[in-house]
């Protein structure tokens, strides 16, 4: 049975920084990209940051860009999401996912994520 499992969350000062992980465990994942996606109370789901399954040309929301850094271990099967400088509007539910269809669909498009996490909660105090 697939499972992602994401840790790392927490409350924290604007300004600064949380690392949050995923593990995927059931399946082996390295061939397909992941990604970190995020949830506001009374928001839709909204797109973060992908990694494709060589680690190469990660793509980023451009509320993220230069603050957020999504990386991957295929050894360990984990994802990460390094977060800096973080804001108060940062505030969400964090979810990891897995891609499920071909490298001709967005990884920016949540409906292609066929494996999700149950989300870990970050908090960001002003």
């Amino acid at each position: 049975q697939v499972q992602l499992v994401e840790s790392g969350g927490g409350l924290v000062q604007a300004g600064g920084s949380l690392r949050l992980s995923c593990a995927a465990s059931g399946r082996t994942f390295s061939s397909y990209a992941m990604g970190w996606f995020r949830q506001a109370p009374g928001k839709e789901r909204e797109f973060v940051a992908a990694i494709r399954w060589g680690g190469a040309s990660p793509s980023y929301a451009d509320s993220v860009k230069g603050r957020f850094t999504i990386s991957r271990d295929n050894a360990k099967n984990t994802l990460h999401l390094q977060m800096n400088s973080l804001k108060p509007e940062d505030t969400a539910v964090y979810y990891c996912a897995v891609h499920s269809k071909g490298i001709y669909y967005s990884t920016r498009d949540p409906q292609n994520y066929g494996y999700w996490g149950q989300g870990t909660q970050v908090t960001v105090s002003s």
